[in-house]
């Protein structure tokens, strides 16, 4: 079975013996755990987003970034493109692991969840853990871990501290705003997971959203970055699955309640409780689907450049 741990790790391994190359900093600490700081306390850069965005998917996606336009804006984006679907996005990429560890907050995401199992239903409904003797995590957080946290992955994952290894930037990063919009076609197949859909069904899927500019501010970054997928992420899904006619409706974000206006202003007039945002938000603006039992195609959604310009501080 494929292993995205070892996937990443050769990933991992040319991020950290050339950091120089992609504006990263690299740090091993006493207790033997790696870690490649893409944007704390270093610039980072998009080949750095990309790697990041790479590894976050298991070694089981294709990152490319280009230039495009929103309207008349030219704006950089990612699109990436995997045949694992199931696996590198829900598997991998997902952010399924909340690292809270004395007064160290990230979000996990990447391999090391498919040994710690975080959270399990994921793997149980995806039928996939991996089995690697090293361990590759994403934190999307402004600190670098210490040996105690890194202490505490290695735990959960079940390996040896000096076989942990960590990539960190922070939301209001390039490398942040590039993983973030990296995570384009997971949020379409999160959704359809969420629908109790059979992801597994998924057979290859391709995205992309445009990367939004780097906000000062950690919230409002966190805004620009989920809104670059929710108003402007283009997804298209190949699947054996004729049943996926009574998921089309549900799927983009334009069907959630709170559609309409920048992330940013939903999460402040929610007073920046996520609990009172309706989850259904979090999906792609547009998906085609490509259903091949049938040969069927299937067109849902629309971008909206305008709240992404709004949302980007262009207008």
């Amino acid at each position: 079975m494929l292993s995205v741990n070892e996937l990443a790790l050769d990933i991992f391994e040319e991020l950290f013996e050339y950091a120089e190359e992609f504006h990263a900093v690299p740090h091993e600490l006493d207790n033997g755990a790696r870690i490649v700081d893409c944007g704390v306390s270093t610039s980072g850069g998009y080949l750095a987003g990309r790697r990041f965005t790479e590894i976050c998917m298991g070694g089981l996606g294709e990152v490319d970034i280009a230039m495009g336009r929103v309207k008349d804006v030219p704006i950089p984006f990612i699109e990436v493109s995997t045949d694992f679907p199931a696996i590198a996005c829900l598997g991998s990429q997902k952010a399924g692991w909340t690292v809270n560890v004395n007064k160290y907050f990230a979000m996990g995401s990447g391999p090391a969840r498919a040994l710690s199992l975080k959270p399990k239903h994921t793997y149980e409904v995806i039928d996939y853990e991996d089995e690697f003797d090293y361990a590759v995590i994403c934190l999307e957080s402004d600190h670098l871990p210490n040996a105690g946290v890194m202490e505490n992955i290695a735990e959960a994952c079940n390996v040896d501290v000096a076989n942990t290894c960590a990539v960190v930037a922070p939301t209001a990063s390039v490398v942040g705003s590039t993983q973030v919009a990296g995570r384009c076609v997971e949020t379409a197949v999160y959704k359809l997971n969420e629908l109790g859909f059979d992801t597994k069904k998924i057979t290859a899927a391709i995205g992309h959203a445009p990367i939004a500019p780097v906000k000062k501010d950690g919230t409002k970054a966190m805004g620009s970055t989920n809104d670059a997928t929710i108003y402007h992420g283009s997804i298209m899904l190949t699947m054996n699955a004729p049943e996926i006619k009574d998921y089309l409706d549900r799927i983009p974000s334009n069907k959630s309640r709170g559609y309409g206006k920048p992330f940013y202003e939903i999460f402040k007039e929610a007073n920046f409780d996520f609990y009172q945002i309706d989850t259904s938000l979090f999906s792609p603006a547009e998906v085609v689907i490509n259903e091949l039992s049938e040969g069927a195609v299937y067109h849902v959604g629309a971008v909206n450049p305008d709240v992404t310009l709004k949302s980007f501080g262009f207008i």
